[in-house]
């Protein structure tokens, strides 16, 4: 009797023993799944203004706990109340206030100072600046976000950011085209 249950019990433990690391692979799992689910509701600036190196790594924090979920500033307050939602803590959206923005800026290169290295497109995350190996750079202002992301990158300092005056803040609508400033035929 006593092999049968040393048998039995070795039969336990090593059925415990191949099963151990499938069971702790799932917490993982499901953390990477939640990671995909949360980096889904993130806008895809790759901003870091939330203090990551991008929305995958906020969303990994997020999914592991160790990120508030009030971080991501271009995703406002619809964003940390999607990520509320979804890590189910609706319940605390006033623990965590909206994120604040910070005032606008925009990137401006000295063209004169540029020694066109293309390190600022590479850093550059929605591809506001233009220019190619040799040639100066410049920044397409309707596409700079003001992240700050091609500051640190640049080798001779000649990327700063502007202030954006509040006048330019608001999108003006367009005049209408009166009937008589139509071609004629259109009217």
């Amino acid at each position: 009797m006593n092999w049968l249950a040393l048998l039995a019990l070795t039969g336990l433990f090593a059925g415990l023993g191949m099963a151990l690391p499938w069971l702790a692979r799932r917490p993982v799992a499901a953390q990477a799944d939640l990671a995909t689910t949360l980096d889904a509701l993130l806008p895809q600036t790759q901003c870091g203004q939330c203090d990551y190196a991008g929305c995958r790594p906020y969303a990994e924090a997020l999914a592991a706990g160790t990120a508030p979920p009030n971080r991501c500033v271009p995703g406002g307050t619809r964003t940390r109340d999607q990520l509320l939602e979804r890590l189910e803590l609706w319940h605390l959206a006033e623990a965590y206030p909206a994120p604040r923005r910070p005032e606008p800026t925009l990137a401006r290169i000295d063209e004169a100072r540029c020694v066109a290295c293309t390190l600022c497109l590479d850093a550059c995350p929605v591809d506001a600046i233009v220019g190619a190996r040799g040639l100066a750079h410049t920044v397409l202002t309707d596409e700079c976000t003001g992240c700050a992301l091609c500051l640190p990158v640049c080798p001779v300092d000649c990327i700063e950011l502007d202030p954006v005056p509040p006048a330019a803040w608001l999108w003006q609508a367009p005049t209408p085209l009166r009937p008589e400033h139509l071609p004629r035929g259109h009217h």
